[in-house]
């Protein structure tokens, strides 16, 4: 029976001296069922000369795609989903930060699960389940987190603990649907991956189809790409997704319509 082959997309922006490129070179030359792909989203250090070069230590498993601008993590990632799409051998499509705050064992731990369970669909981790053991967070982002879960479990109305943790997995199938249409925000789209996939499965199913798995590991990095005005306006921003898919939901606007949204609202850009 073949091995299923997962490809983890690694979103960079300014990560030259975070990089930790060594462990990356490490887990692709000990496990054949990977394949990585580094998108750098518009950096203006100097992360594309380092991608470049780490492309080059194995190529036929490492890519880099480099966007022109900076768009967001939300763009880079589905940049790098819709590679692995054109993949006829990719079975599994993963997204893990670039610091490696969510180890590669540990992620590696949530592709073996869901490669084990049919059933499955999507895997996730998790900062928040009772047996997380080594969770080190700075205390007052930890608080702000635990305020915007809140809100995020009203809009989602699913029994979600932590949708924001930076390490999913998918298998292919559902790939399209999560990630055919650009995100409405370039730091929420977590919650807009939920919500796609409880339009297109439905509650029920959805619950049955996803996991969320505590993680033995996470350790915040220094160096967040989000400001302290973008973390200030993060409840605006999901007051107006969850406008955005309610009026999709119940009156089946298109998508076009919905990425509108954020020229006339106070989204996070």
């Amino acid at each position: 029976m073949r091995k299923k082959i997962t490809g983890i997309i690694i979103p960079c922006y300014n990560e030259y001296k975070r990089l930790p490129v060594e462990k990356f070179k490490s887990f692709i030359s000990e496990d054949n069922s990977y394949y990585l792909c580094f998108v750098n989203d518009g950096s203006n250090d100097d992360t594309k000369t380092l991608l470049n070069r780490l492309q080059k230590f194995n190529p036929l498993k490492i890519k880099a795609i480099h966007l022109e601008t900076n768009k967001g993590k939300a763009a880079a990632v589905r940049t790098g989903a819709q590679y692995f799409n054109t993949l006829q051998y990719i079975d599994n499509v993963a997204f893990i930060d670039a610091d490696l705050s969510t180890s590669l064992k540990d992620l590696d731990a949530l592709v073996t699960k869901l490669n084990h369970n049919e059933n499955l669909s999507m895997i996730f981790g998790s900062r928040k389940g009772e047996t997380s053991n080594n969770i080190k967070r700075n205390y007052f982002r930890k608080a702000f987190s635990s305020i915007v879960s809140f809100f995020i479990r009203f809009i989602l109305g699913l029994p979600i603990q932590d949708t924001q943790c930076g390490a999913k997995v998918f298998k292919r199938e559902i790939v399209p649907e999560v990630y055919n249409k650009s995100f409405l925000s370039k730091w929420l789209f977590d919650v807009e991956i939920f919500l796609r996939l409880k339009h297109h499965l439905g509650k029920k199913q959805l619950v049955q189809s996803i996991k969320e798995e505590p993680l033995e590991n996470w350790i915040e990095v220094e160096g967040s790409k989000i400001s302290l005005k973008d973390s200030l306006l993060i409840p605006l921003n999901l007051f107006m997704i969850w406008i955005a898919y309610f009026r999709f939901r119940n009156r089946k606007k298109s998508a076009s319509s919905i990425y509108s949204l954020k020229t006339n609202y106070f989204m996070i850009q």
